[in-house]
């Protein structure tokens, strides 16, 4: 199947490791422009760059605190100069700190919603302006959790409720964007092996496997073809919809 993502520029904001390294990879893989987002792992994100030119694609590295509404907007436009447009945005930088409910700080609580919500928010708006002011179509794909749905059981409370936060976002703009031509949709993780959840998988693998009804932890590549499925053509009737690509642990 041509999913027609050839010469399209995607944004994949936290690409330069885990999950976000494996949207970047397959997205370049079916010919797409990839902008590598990072903040502080500026080695991680030139590593993904290179390693797409390498493999005959375009890619360009930018650094952005997307807590930071202009570094936001400066994201955008960082990508617009190098590549003429942007047609996807994949919000997939995120959090994921342990500590219960009882021991959050307001600051660690901050955090968590900021980068993993308030980013998404800000992002999202930066994209969907320009868009709008050009007249293009695009898409918007939100990288949320099962968490989400329900809720956390391991100390991350946090992290759920930003996620959720994710979800009920995704479902709004998609409803006020459809006119523009631009869909908005999620998918929501399990548990994947990434360096994020590595302590964790570490410490207690046999608790997470037996939650996954599949049987195994789902890979980065797993994830990167998901999602690159989500922002193809084929998906476009797709809109306001979150994916569930968690191997079971949420069943809807």
């Amino acid at each position: 199947m041509d999913l027609k993502l050839k010469n399209k520029c995607a944004i994949v904001t936290g690409g330069s490791r885990g999950v976000g390294k494996g949207i970047a990879l397959a997205l370049a893989k079916e010919g797409a422009y990839v902008v590598v987002n990072y903040n502080k792992s500026e080695k991680s994100s030139k590593d993904v760059v290179d390693e797409i030119i390498k493999n005959g694609g375009r890619a360009l590295s930018v650094k952005a605190d997307l807590g930071n509404s202009q570094d936001c907007i400066n994201l955008i436009n960082e990508a617009e100069k190098e590549f003429g447009s942007v047609d996807i945005l994949i919000n997939n930088a995120g959090i994921w700190p342990k500590n219960w409910i009882q021991d959050i700080t307001l600051d660690e609580w901050k955090k968590t919603i900021d980068v993993n919500l308030t980013s998404v928010f800000l992002t999202s708006q930066a994209f969907s302006k320009n868009n709008i002011l050009r007249k293009t179509s695009g898409k918007i794909l939100n990288i949320t959790s099962q968490a989400a749905f329900h809720g956390s059981t391991t100390g991350h409370a946090h992290y759920a409720a930003s996620k959720a936060g994710v979800v009920a976002l995704t479902v709004s703009m998609a409803r006020e964007l459809a006119k523009y031509g631009i869909n908005v949709n999620a998918v929501a993780l399990g548990i994947v092996k990434t360096d994020m959840v590595s302590k964790a998988l570490e410490k207690n693998e046999d608790y997470y496997i037996n939650r996954i009804p599949i049987g195994r932890v789902a890979t980065p590549d797993d994830i990167g073809k998901i999602v690159t499925f989500m922002v193809s053509d084929a998906a476009s009737y797709i809109t306001g919809a979150t994916i569930d690509a968690t191997g079971g642990m949420l069943m809807r």
